[in-house]
């Protein structure tokens, strides 16, 4: 299960190349459910995703499955994807430690930052993810994050797939 909650971003932080990153490009090739493939630096990742709605959280809620694909499989599905390929620098940025949930021990908090590229050029998000639905819901946002657009489908990789960021009437 996938737990997360998406915001624009209100400023970059300081010294962003000191974090480490990747680039992304990915393709869809079905959208409900969702069918991704993901090339994240020299690895090739196909991915099922299934939208949970919960009553509990304004989170994003979604069933995820991830399979590792031959390079030669993914320029394969690529050829097959509809739309434009999605194409962003992804940060992974420490937030600092969360309190143990469950019986899980503390552990690191992650922001995960997505500078976009071509088409997209200019937009920038940046998606935390949670345990549970109740540490999506008492998650403070830093200062450099912007508005919460976790609701928002124009701000999912899948809509952006299929439009341009002049098309996004924002």
């Amino acid at each position: 299960m996938e737990i997360e909650r998406k915001y624009l971003v209100r400023s970059l932080p300081n010294d962003l190349d000191s974090y480490s990153h990747v680039e992304i490009e990915q393709g869809y090739l079905c959208t409900s459910p969702t069918l991704r493939i993901r090339r994240m630096g020299d690895a090739y990742i196909l991915t099922v995703k299934e939208n949970r709605h919960s009553s509990v959280t304004t989170a994003i809620v979604n069933r995820e499955e991830e399979f590792t694909l031959a390079e030669d499989k993914y320029l394969m599905l690529r050829s097959k994807c509809e739309g434009i390929l999605v194409s962003k620098t992804r940060y992974r940025i420490p937030l600092g430690m969360r309190s143990e949930v469950g019986g899980q021990g503390p552990t690191e908090q992650v922001a995960e930052l997505d500078i976009f590229h071509s088409v997209h050029e200019g937009l920038r998000l940046v998606e935390v993810e949670f345990r549970t639905a109740e540490e999506a819901n008492a998650f403070t946002p830093p200062a450099w994050f912007g508005e919460d657009v976790s609701n928002d489908r124009r701000y999912r990789n899948s809509w952006l797939s299929m439009n341009k960021i002049g098309e996004m009437s924002l």
